[in-house]
This record gives C-alpha cells, sequence and structure tokens, in this order.
C-alpha cells in the first residue's frame, strides 16, 4: 500500500493510502488515524463504515474523532463505501443509493456488480489482513458506522463476533429488508432470494442468532429518515427478544448530519476503549 497524503494531527498522523484490492477487483483508497501511542508498540483499531455518497474523508475530516482516540491509543481505519474506478458498474440513473458510494458492505451475486462489489470480505478480510500486517497494530478491533456504515458494522460484527470486541452505530439501516433503501440495494447486488437479504438484516441476525457483543445505538429523534428507513425500533425488539447487550439511545434534536456524529463520537470511542482494553 502507497501513502496518498499524511498530516500531523494530535500528535500522531492522519494518514491516505491506496492499494489494489483483490477482494473487488480495483484501486482502492483508505485512510488512517494512528495515535503518539503507536510509535513506541501496536495498539487496537476501531473500524468506522460511512454512509452513503460518503467515501474515506468524510469521517476524518468532519466527526473531530482524532482528539479522544489519540488520547485513549486508537487508531482509526476508515475504508471507502464502495469500490471505485473504470470499469466498475454504477446505477445506469447516477442514484446516490445504488452503485458507487453505496456498496452496502454485501458481497454481490449479481451482475453487473458481482464482479467488483464485495465490500463484505473487503472490511471483514482483506483491509485488516494489510493495515495489520503493514502498520503497528495489535489485532484487537472494534467497528462503528453512520446509517449504511452503521448497518455493515452491526452486520459485520453479529455475523463474526469473534472478529470484534464491541460494535456501534450512528443512525444505522437498522431492518433494511424492510425499508425502500434496502429495498433496491439488497434486489439490485442479491437478487429476488429474501433469504440471501436476511444475512445482511442486523435486526433478523440479532432475532434469529442474539448476540453476546456489547452494542451502542445512538438515534437522533429529528432525523428524516427514521421512520421511513431507519427503523431502530426493530432492533431494539430483536434485542428484547433475544437478550442481546444493546443500549439504543434516542438523542432528542438531533439529524442525520456529521454533527450529530461529532457530538457523539467521543462517547463512541470511550465505549470501544473499555472493551479494547486502553
Amino acid at each position: 500500500m502507497n501513502i496518498v497524503q499524511q498530516q500531523k494531527c494530535f500528535g500522531g498522523r492522519q494518514i491516505r493510502y491506496q492499494h489494489d484490492s483483490k477482494t473487488l477487483n480495483c484501486s482502492m483508497q483508505f485512510s488512517v488515524f494512528l495515535p503518539p501511542q503507536a510509535e513506541q508498540g501496536p495498539v487496537p483499531a476501531v473500524y468506522w463504515l460511512s454512509g452513503l455518497t460518503c467515501t474515506d474523508e468524510n469521517f476524518s475530516s468532519k466527526a473531530g474523532a482524532q482528539r479522544v482516540a489519540a488520547e485513549l491509543g486508537l487508531a482509526l481505519i476508515i475504508p471507502d463505501t464502495s469500490p471505485r474506478g473504470n470499469g466498475v458498474a454504477d446505477d445506469a440513473e447516477g442514484a446516490y443509493d445504488l452503485g458507487l458510494g453505496a456498496g452496502f458492505y454485501v458481497n454481490a451475486t449479481q451482475a453487473p456488480w458481482s464482479s467488483h462489489y464485495r465490500m463484505y470480505d473487503y472490511v471483514l478480510s482483506e483491509l485488516p489482513a494489510l493495515v495489520e500486517s503493514e502498520l503497528p497494530l495489535n489485532g484487537k478491533r472494534a467497528i462503528s458506522g453512520h446509517s449504511m456504515g452503521g448497518h455493515g458494522a452491526l452486520v459485520l460484527a453479529l455475523r463474526n463476533p469473534e472478529r470484534f470486541v464491541s460494535v456501534s452505530a450512528f443512525a444505522p439501516i437498522s431492518n433494511p429488508t424492510d425499508c425502500p433503501w434496502g429495498h433496491k440495494a439488497l434486489s439490485a447486488y442479491l437478487g429476488e432470494d429474501r433469504a440471501a437479504w436476511a444475512e445482511y438484516d442486523a435486526s433478523l441476525l440479532l432475532k434469529a442468532k442474539g448476540s453476546s457483543l456489547p452494542m451502542l445505538v445512538d438515534q437522533g429523534d429529528a432525523d428524516n429518515f427514521l421512520a421511513e428507513q431507519l427503523k431502530p425500533e426493530a432492533l431494539q425488539a430483536a434485542a428484547n427478544e433475544s437478550g442481546a447487550k444493546l443500549e439504543l439511545r434516542l438523542q432528542p434534536g438531533y439529524d442525520h448530519s456529521y454533527y450529530f456524529i461529532a457530538s457523539f463520537i467521543e462517547d463512541h470511542l470511550r465505549f470501544h476503549a473499555e472493551y479494547l482494553g486502553t
């Protein structure tokens, strides 16, 4: 992997990398914050998955996470939201909720998406293997994300609890098999087999299998996507039924923006630090 740019930040380094992804069959960029403690030895990492239309740069520049990550000795690993480049399929009409910037953290099985859109495997396996071999990371991982990325974080953690010590999310798409964003993406990427859709639905996974992972979810009650797209009540009902350790907080007056994320990212990083041992 090659450094595209880097800056000093709170005593650590904010770095953007480029590499050729075998999983996604294209060139990818991702961002990393290495705290100052990484100069002394390996540190744990929080993986952050961003939402629709975002790249790795949105969280890096808008969330204000580096100050607390530097204090706690946490690396931040921030992938892009989809494969990119010439030859990578995009929505024919240029819609924001399918194609480039909208990988939904699934392994697509349908043409033309299946050639590149394997963000689930990329985040689960290829990216951690790469950064943990090249950077001072100790192999302990937590995962978090926003909206589409909150969906991705929850699904990856619930399906692979041995890979993560904790999971959190901001305004996640909690029940994508029952919302317009989910119907559009899952039908395009996976076809019409709803059993395949269920493997990428955090509420259905939690209801069916439960989880012992610590989970923190924040949702703004002024979010204009709340009722139609996000459906946190389905996630809470699944947690109640399965006995999972979910803390779901409804935050008065907050919307879907990065102002919401910036307001509570410190809580999430301190939550993960408890389980990462920093």
